[in-house]
Formats: C-alpha cells, structure tokens, sequence
C-alpha cells in the first residue's frame, strides 16, 4: 500500500480530531522517549502506565497539524516552568502534542498512540532518555534525532512555515489555550 502522506489522529472520545500531513519518514522523526516527564504527564492524565516501552512519538513541525474538530476542547498542561508545553484534550484527557514553549521554534511531537495508522511514519529510528542501570541516561539514534530536528526547524524557518500553528497566537505568542502549571507538590507526586 502506497502511503498518502496524511495521518488521521484523534483523542479517546473522538471529540478532538485532526489530519497531519505530510506525514512520513521525511516529514518527520519516529522515535520513543523514555524520559520521566514523559511518563509523569501521562500519569498526571490518567493513562495506561507507558512502563520501560516508553513513549511513542512523531516528531514534525506545527504547520503540518491540522486540526478539524475539538480546537476549544485543546488545553495545555506544563509540569514545570520552562519544561514543554503538554497538550491534551480537556473531553477526556488524551495526550496530543508536546510544543516548546513559543512560536518561533517550529517543533512538535505528537503522541503515536492517537494516530490512527502509524505506517505512513515509518519505523523508529531514535529512543531518548533511555535509562542507563547506574548511570544517566543515554540516546540511541539520537545524532539522527537531531540532524532531523534541526533540518525541519531551518526549512521552516526559512520559508516562513513557522507561522503556520494551532498551538500558538502569532501576535502575542502566547499559547492559544491556557496553560496550568502544576505546583510542585503535584508534580513531586507523578515521580516513582
């Protein structure tokens, strides 16, 4: 089956839905994060525990989100001040999309498991944060990671895709849906 380039992603109830295209291989990084925050904010939004497989996810830039239903439904969780901005869909409390925290750098990982046919994305090339018995964490594919990050963010960059996003008002470049930050105690209470 040829791939169309376009992916259906949709939150558990169905009331947040949207197309991301192009998405493919080149479009995009398919890659599983291991790091605590990621398991933390599936935690804080009552998910099935993600454990030691991680988190999937595709990671692409905002201008190939497009959004069809439920945009009043998007609210953003952040679990700390300068940690990334955490989407989710308030109807039922789905992880969609991770963003930076501002506009001007082009970048957002949506969650693989709202996806409905991953195929198109090709296989994992990357795993980050994976823990390490007695030492930090370390990357697998990570120079890959990167090379495709910074290739995505320039071509958007420079042909002013970057002002293309649901996630943010140009203007002020503030997030288009309020962000709640969790207090320390909430945050010290999703951590093993």
């Amino acid at each position: 089956m040829v791939s169309t380039g376009s992916v259906a992603f949709s939150c558990t109830c169905g009331e947040v839905r949207g197309r991301i295209s192009p998405a493919t291989a080149q479009s995009g990084t398919h890659l599983i994060c291991h790091c605590r925050d990621c398991r933390a904010a599936e935690r804080f939004l009552e998910q099935p525990e993600a454990g030691t497989e991680g988190v999937e996810l595709f990671q692409t830039t905002p201008d190939t989100i497009h959004l069809q239903a439920g945009v009043d439904r998007l609210a953003v969780l952040r679990l700390s001040p300068k940690g990334p901005l955490r989407w989710y869909a308030s109807c039922c409390n789905t992880p969609l999309f991770n963003t930076l925290s501002r506009p001007g750098i082009p970048f957002v990982t949506a969650m693989v498991a709202r996806i409905s046919d991953p195929a198109p994305l090709g296989p994992v090339v990357a795993h980050s944060f994976v823990p390490q018995a007695g030492g930090p964490p370390k990357h697998r594919g990570g120079t890959t990671m990167v090379w495709r990050f910074f290739t995505r963010l320039g071509a958007a960059r420079l042909s002013g895709r970057w002002r293309q996003t649901p996630f943010f008002d140009l203007k002020s470049g503030e997030p288009t849906a309020p962000v709640r930050l969790l207090t320390k105690q909430e945050r010290a209470a999703l951590y093993d």
